[in-house]
């Protein structure tokens, strides 16, 4: 049953791309996926966090974006939103290139550095995904997306002690960063210990009941309790 659960949850919460973090236009809330039924050859449990909120693409606009940038390749607002317009697509190796760029001309700039791990991330380079996070703390320590993102990270490397300790750490500096309890929530589930996986997510309904995570965690929480009753 442990591991039906955790197949479940893992089917529930395992998104294939994180799509735009601090997007800088007006979200649009991009949903996780309902649960999946159990099946018995379906891959083991990983924690990933839902995507954030990020604006969505016209049928037209990455296309608009590139002729863009193919005219103006200097202008790092441009390279960010295209991007983080790779990013929504799907295609993190374009965005790797892109977002590259984009932090090499502002070092400093925290939602390009958080996007380009995400990318980084996606792409299946987690020890390049972390370092963008860890520099994205420097420029703004304790940044709830760049450390739950970094969590993500290390717990997918299976490095729990050190995931786990930095999302309590960041839930004492910010009793309100759903998303550390949100990752928390999965890291249980995962380990089976689905009546405390409850508990986390629904702290995170409780504090963010608009976000993409307390869909997942309300869709979740309904799921599990079908195996603690």
């Amino acid at each position: 049953m442990k591991r039906t659960a955790a197949i479940l949850i893992a089917l529930c919460l395992a998104l294939a791309a994180p799509a735009a973090l601090h997007a800088a236009a007006p979200p649009a809330t991009k949903l996780a996926p309902k649960p999946a039924t159990p099946a018995a050859t379906a891959p083991t449990a990983t924690i990933k966090l839902p995507p954030a909120p990020a604006a969505t693409l016209a049928p037209d606009s990455l296309t608009l974006l590139e002729t863009a940038f193919a005219k103006d390749s200097t202008n790092a607002d441009l390279m960010y939103r295209l991007g983080v317009a790779y990013l929504d697509r799907e295609r993190p190796g374009d965005a790797v290139r892109v977002l590259q760029m984009a932090v090499r001309s502002r070092p400093r700039d925290l939602k390009t550095l958080v996007n380009l791990g995400a990318a980084y991330d996606a792409n299946g380079h987690a020890d390049l995904a972390q370092e963008q996070y860890r520099r994205a703390l420097e420029v703004a320590p304790g940044d709830s997306v760049a450390a739950c993102r970094l969590a993500s990270s290390l717990y997918s490397q299976t490095k729990y002690s050190e995931a786990m300790d930095l999302l309590r750490n960041l839930i004492k500096q910010k009793p309100r960063a759903y998303c550390a309890y949100f990752t928390l929530g999965v890291a249980f589930a995962d380990a089976g210990l689905y009546r405390d996986a409850i508990r986390m997510w629904t702290k995170v309904v409780e504090i963010a009941p608009s976000s993409p995570e307390a869909v997942s965690a309300q869709e979740s929480i309904e799921v599990l309790k079908k195996f603690v009753q």
